[in-house]
């Protein structure tokens, strides 16, 4: 059987999330593969690939915060956003200054609500809102509260009737960064779309962990189960006996490590379970030993 635990894949550009799971699955010896927080096919970067009993850990671990690198071209508007849509819309950025594009950036900085693009994974009527938009349907998506903690520009390049703008972006999960192209482009009245994207980090996991597809072909890096939840999550040590309660999917009372998951570690250093505390005692959300 395949080591459970977490690989950090740094995604080439072209291909999709599900790509990446299908190779790491013929690489890794095993279906029970899944990622956390799908990347476009023209963004690279890092990809967080969950293995065996790790692939319980992916919808906790989406849940965190994002960081990356984007380019934002002013000047032009697409249908989905970013480069590989259909062009809509052009108007001259010629006048757009760096101080505009600053004031544009603070506005679309902290607590803010943001309307998804069309051409996204978000279902509508259980149907994935890329395939409605693709079939020519016009979706309406409602606005959704996500937080950009940081939104800072690295490059200001003006060349004919566009501007180029690089930034870096720290964001929570759901955020989209095509939308903040289309939406600072909006805000400056000349449109905006997105043309690179490369995700630098998930949480703990930042591109130094990460390795490329043709380097996990020659050595499957894994970052062991227990390794990955105490570097995401707060870490409860506790005795025989509760490890022996949480084994059986009982619960533990509370030590007030807060909101979100927590990983529970037995009295060897083994990981247990993640729990969720709730008033004065803390819930399983997954058990990774056999009762």
């Amino acid at each position: 059987m395949a080591e459970s635990g977490l690989i950090i894949v740094d995604k080439p550009a072209e291909w999709t999330s599900h790509d990446v799971v299908g190779k790491l699955r013929r690489i890794a010896g095993t279906r029970r593969v899944g990622h956390a927080g799908t990347l476009d096919p023209m963004a690279t970067g890092v990809l967080v690939v969950g293995v065996e009993k790790a692939t319980r850990l992916l919808g906790h671990l989406a849940l965190t915060e994002k960081v990356y690198e984007a380019t934002i071209r002013l000047g032009v508007r697409t249908s989905t956003d970013d480069a590989e849509g259909e062009v809509q819309a052009t108007a001259s950025a010629a006048a757009v200054t760096p101080e505009a594009v600053e004031a544009g950036v603070a506005a679309l900085t902290g607590p803010i609500m943001q309307v998804p693009p069309q051409v996204s994974a978000i279902k509508v009527n259980g149907e994935r809102a890329y395939k409605r938009a693709r079939a020519g349907e016009d979706v309406e998506l409602k606005a959704r509260p996500v937080t950009v903690h940081a939104f800072e520009v690295t490059t200001f390049r003006a060349h004919d009737d566009v501007v180029d703008v690089s930034a870096t972006v720290r964001c929570s999960s759901g955020t989209y960064i095509r939308a903040l192209a289309r939406d600072l482009g909006d805000g400056l009245g000349v449109g905006g779309h997105l043309t690179y994207l490369r995700r630098t980090r998930v949480g703990p996991y930042d591109l130094s962990l990460a390795h490329t597809i043709e380097q996990l072909a020659e050595e499957c890096v894994v970052v062991p189960i227990g390794q990955a939840v105490a570097a995401a999550f707060p870490r409860m040590d506790v005795t025989a006996e509760q490890a022996r309660v949480i084994s059986h999917g009982g619960r533990l009372a509370a030590v007030g490590l807060g909101e979100g998951p927590i990983g529970v570690f037995g009295p060897e250093g083994e990981l247990l379970a993640l729990v969720e505390e709730q008033g004065r005692t803390a819930k399983p959300l997954a058990v990774f030993t056999a009762s």
